[in-house]
Parts: structure tokens; C-alpha cells; sequence
């Protein structure tokens, strides 16, 4: 069921992006033959709309669109034949609606957690307890304030880090406000804790508060700009050949895997499986969007590079040209995933 569930999320975004290049092409009256759920061969034809087949094919992994003469010349009403502009606007429509869905996954994201409090960006509470760690040990709860780290007052995220790391492997006091209660208690950060946690294993930032939509919107545009910056980023320092701990190339099954372990409780602690699951497929939409845009004729964003010449030197690069470029780096892509999918499983 947790491999269902993630083939049909990733195949509902597969078909918003293919949703995007659907609706650009009939909003320049560009022909589409075919819209099809996953992949051939065919199972069946849904219905027809407006000259378009919606079609049911055999593998479920995603969705495709046949405009007409998409790669005909001789289609004079077909894509290939259109207006240089008009292309580039078919090919950015899908990339920019995956871009979309991750505003508004953004979006209900925060409406679900709440946005920092803004009047109280110095006050430092728990929002995680790591299982195990010297947080939990020493009784600290997910909506503690943190007041005091060794009699020094706590006024934001970097006074706790750095009393923290000065203190490894010693026994430090903290003063916690819970409710209308003052504490202390005692606790001796780790030198060397578990990945993906720190010495004491809890996260922490501002007090958080409700939000609508209408603040909720603007925050989720400014966080999808941020998820993409880092990505654009991620991705520069692999090809520059640069150690990263920051991420990783998935495959089908690292992304299963990943899934799967969010599903059985093991994302993030203090975070509702709910909102895991939501960011799980914000980042799986932004990837979408964002490397579909990436400068290889096979993708989109190489289709919008093979078009720009026509506007710049009002010369059209041979249609024959374009399909060795497409064909070539497709297969090139291919031995790439290839590649990915199987050292998987080494």
C-alpha cells in the first residue's frame, strides 16, 4: 500500500506537469492529439475532448501530451511549425506547474504549523525531542521555553549553540518556562550524536502562531524560492565535484525507501506525519520543476534553449539537428537513471 500510495503521488505530479503543457498548448490553439495517464501501451481511451484523446496506458508511473506536429515541421498548425514564443511558453507551462503545486503544498504546510510569532523572535522554544537524546533524558517537552543555558539568558537560537558546543560532554544547567512553570534541569550535550541530530537532539526556533491563507500564500512563494535556490545549488556543487552531506541522487527506490520510512513514523520528530508527507512530495515537485528546466535538449528547458536562436538570429537550428541533440541526451539521461536505479541496490 506505502508503494502505491507513493506511485500514485508521484504520478499525480508527473501529470500536473504534463497538465501545464496541456493548457499552454490550447491557449495558443495548438492542436494536442493525446493526453495520456502513465505510460503505453494503451489500455484504453477514456474519452475524447475538444479533438484531445484522454487515454488509460499500462504503466503507471506518470502522464504524457502529443501536441500535434510536435516534432513535424509539415504541421502547420502543429507545435514544431508555432511561433518560436509560443513554443517556449508550452515547454516553461510544465516545469511552472509543478513550481505551483509547491506554493501551494508550501502553503498548507504553514497554515498547519503556524509561521513564527514575529513580536517574539528572541524567545527560543522547542519544536522536536530527538527519542534518546539528552533532551528527552532531562524531561524537556516540544513547547518548552528555553530561558537560561548556565545562568546565561537565552535570546535566540545561537546563544543556546554556542553555550551547547563550548560545554561537550559536561553537565550543563537549563532553565525552562512550561506553561506558567519555571524549572531547571540538567543535561550533558553529546560529542559525537547520531546523525542527523545535534549535541542535545531537539529543534528549536520562535514560538509559532496561526496563520490563514492569505499570509500563509506569500510565506509558501518565499519558501518554494528558497527550496529551489538550495537545489540549483545542491546540484552545482555535484557537478563541480564537491564532498555535500546535504543530499543525494534518488532513485525509484531510495525514493520508496524514503517514503516508506515516513509513513512508519521515522521523518522528522514533533513534525505530523501529515506535514511529512506534504514536504515529501514538495520536494519531489520542485525537483520536478526545476531540473525539467535544466539546459539538455531531452528536457524541457533544453526544447526553450533549441528555440531561442529563432528569436536571436532569426534562424531555426535543422529540425534533423534537434532530434540527434534530443535523442542523443535522452539516452544519455536514460543510462543516467539507469545507472542511479541500480547502485541502489549496492
Amino acid at each position: 500500500m506505502i508503494i502505491l500510495e507513493f506511485i500514485i503521488g508521484l504520478a499525480l505530479l508527473i501529470i500536473i506537469h504534463e497538465s501545464g503543457h496541456f493548457l499552454a498548448c490550447r491557449l495558443f490553439k495548438i492542436p494536442v492529439d493525446e493526453f495520456g495517464l502513465g505510460f503505453p501501451p494503451r489500455v484504453a481511451t477514456l474519452f475524447e475532448w475538444g479533438g484531445t484523446k484522454f487515454t488509460l496506458n499500462a504503466i503507471p508511473l506518470g502522464g504524457f501530451v502529443r501536441p500535434r506536429g510536435e516534432s513535424d515541421l509539415t504541421v502547420t498548425d502543429g507545435l514544431l511549425a508555432s511561433n518560436p514564443w509560443k513554443r517556449i511558453a508550452v515547454y516553461f507551462a510544465g516545469p511552472f506547474m509543478n513550481v505551483l503545486a509547491a506554493i501551494v503544498l508550501y502553503t498548507i504546510i504553514f497554515m498547519r504549523l503556524g509561521m513564527s510569532d514575529p513580536q517574539r523572535l528572541d524567545v527560543v522554544m522547542i519544536n522536536v525531542v530527538e527519542p534518546g537524546s539528552p533532551a528527552e533524558q532531562a524531561g524537556l517537552q516540544v513547547g518548552d521555553i528555553l530561558l537560561k543555558a548556565q545562568d546565561v539568558s537565552i535570546t535566540g537560537n545561537d546563544t543556546l549553540r554556542e553555550i551547547v558546543y563550548q560545554n561537550l560532554g559536561k553537565p550543563i544547567k537549563i532553565e525552562y518556562q512550561r506553561g506558567d512553570t519555571i524549572a531547571n534541569t540538567l543535561l550533558t550535550p553529546r560529542a559525537n550524536p547520531p546523525e542527523n541530530q545535534g549535541p542535545i537532539g531537539i529543534q528549536m526556533g520562535p514560538p509559532t502562531i496561526p496563520v490563514n491563507v492569505f499570509k500563509a500564500l506569500p510565506a509558501g512563494m518565499v519558501a518554494t524560492y528558497q527550496h529551489g535556490e538550495a537545489l540549483l545549488t545542491l546540484l552545482t556543487h555535484f557537478v563541480e565535484g564537491k564532498n555535500t552531506s546535504e543530499g543525494q541522487l534518488l532513485g525509484f527506490k531510495g525514493m520508496v525507501d524514503t517514503y516508506s520510512e515516513i509513513r512508519q513514523g521515522d521523518g522528522p520528530a514533533g513534525i505530523p506525519e501529515v506535514v511529512n508527507v506534504l514536504g515529501f512530495y514538495t520536494n519531489l515537485t520542485v525537483s520536478l520543476g526545476l531540473l525539467n528546466l535544466l539546459p539538455i535538449p531531452a528536457l524541457d528547458g533544453g526544447r526553450i534553449l533549441l528555440a531561442l536562436p529563432e528569436i536571436i538570429f532569426r534562424r531555426r537550428i535543422p529540425t534533423r539537428y534537434q532530434e540527434v541533440l534530443i535523442g542523443v541526451t535522452f539516452l544519455l539521461l536514460l543510462g543516467l537513471l539507469i545507472v542511479v536505479n541500480v547502485m541502489e541496490f549496492f
